[in-house]
């Protein structure tokens, strides 16, 4: 890495945050601004498109004007920027990619794109430094893949989800137990509470693959809850929550642990969303510490499990060490962008 100091402005609108950082040498947050629109979808029971894109744009510039008076710098201090280009909601990675062209432009600052996923696995940089070859455990609301990183900037994808992501499955069960979007932490709690009792599919898990698959304990879960209600059952709320859990836990934890001994590392992360779930945490801490004593658990804090833009100013930070990695004002939203 250049010795001097690099000050990435970054930026990240794929889905419902809008998010402006400025990262110092890639492993410093010198701010981290987000502005979030989970109340806005919430009584939709989900993101909508439309309502999205248009929060992205009254919060964008907003959110720039404060990264950068909290990081203290100005336009003229800037290395690069940096933005999300995909994966994510077309109308919404145009905003951020807009904002980003617009400032490159005006400044004459190289323009770095950034892969969604890439960030959310680079947001471990920020907590301490990565030793390569390292593992990646990518969960989100999205996303659920196992992806081994071999060095800076190149992902081998080790196995992926073949429908819904674990993140897609807490909201989808959160539903039919009364709890708002996004599910997700409100199910961990509630898991922490009850026991499992309900012994849910563990789909794939003994498979001689590593990829993954939730639609199948989704609709489980949904089936016993709507038998119970046609016979007058009355089910524990806390211990569906704990086997429902118990269940993704499992393959999760299970497939990562296989994937480990074909790929020895020294470094395992835990990126994405679903990274702040506890029973997750619990259960991969647990497992590497009898398995796996010399492999590093690496998790983000909260504030960078979910979407930031500090994570973009990571990843970014990689490519502009490569200087090879620069887009063009022409740069363009890819919804439907691969890792690999």
């Amino acid at each position: 890495m250049n010795n001097q100091r690099q000050l990435i402005l970054a930026f990240e609108s794929s889905c419902d945050e809008t998010s402006v950082a400025v990262i110092e040498n890639g492993r410093k947050i010198l701010s981290n601004i987000i502005a979030t629109q989970i109340k806005s979808h919430q009584r939709f029971g989900g993101v909508v498109p439309e309502v999205a894109s248009r929060h992205h744009v009254e919060a964008i510039l907003h959110c720039t004007e404060l990264a950068l008076t909290e990081a203290n710098v100005s336009y003229e201090d800037l290395t690069a920027v940096a933005v999300t280009y995909g994966p994510g909601l077309v109308g919404s990675l145009l905003i951020g990619i807009s904002a980003a062209k617009a400032i490159a432009y005006a400044h004459q600052l190289p323009l770095i794109p950034v892969n969604h996923l890439a960030g959310h696995i680079y947001a471990a940089q920020l907590v301490k430094p990565l030793i390569y070859p390292f593992m990646a455990l990518v969960v989100s609301g999205g996303h659920t893949e196992l992806v081994l990183v071999p060095q800076p900037d190149e992902y081998h994808l080790l196995g992926e989800t073949r429908d819904d992501a674990a993140g897609e499955a807490y909201d989808k069960i959160g539903r039919i137990l009364g709890i708002n979007y996004p599910a997700g932490k409100t199910v961990d709690q509630l898991a922490h509470q009850g026991q499992d009792t309900f012994n849910f599919p563990r789909a794939m898990l003994d498979e001689d693959n590593y990829d993954f698959s939730f639609s199948g304990l989704k609709s489980a879960f949904i089936n016993r809850v709507h038998h119970a209600e046609q016979i007058g059952e009355t089910l524990n709320r806390a211990d569906l929550a704990t086997s429902f859990q118990a269940s993704v836990s499992d393959v999760l934890v299970g497939k990562t642990l296989r994937a480990l001994v074909e790929y020895p590392v020294k470094q395992l992360i835990i990126a994405g969303g679903v990274a702040a779930n506890q029973g997750l945490h619990e259960k991969m801490t647990a497992e590497l510490a009898a398995k796996f004593p010399q492999v590093d658990l690496i998790v983000p804090p909260l504030r960078l499990c979910g979407d930031n833009a500090a994570m973009i100013g990571a990843a970014a930070q990689i490519k502009l060490d490569n200087h090879d990695a620069f887009a063009e004002l022409s740069l363009n939203a890819a919804p439907g962008l691969d890792l690999i």
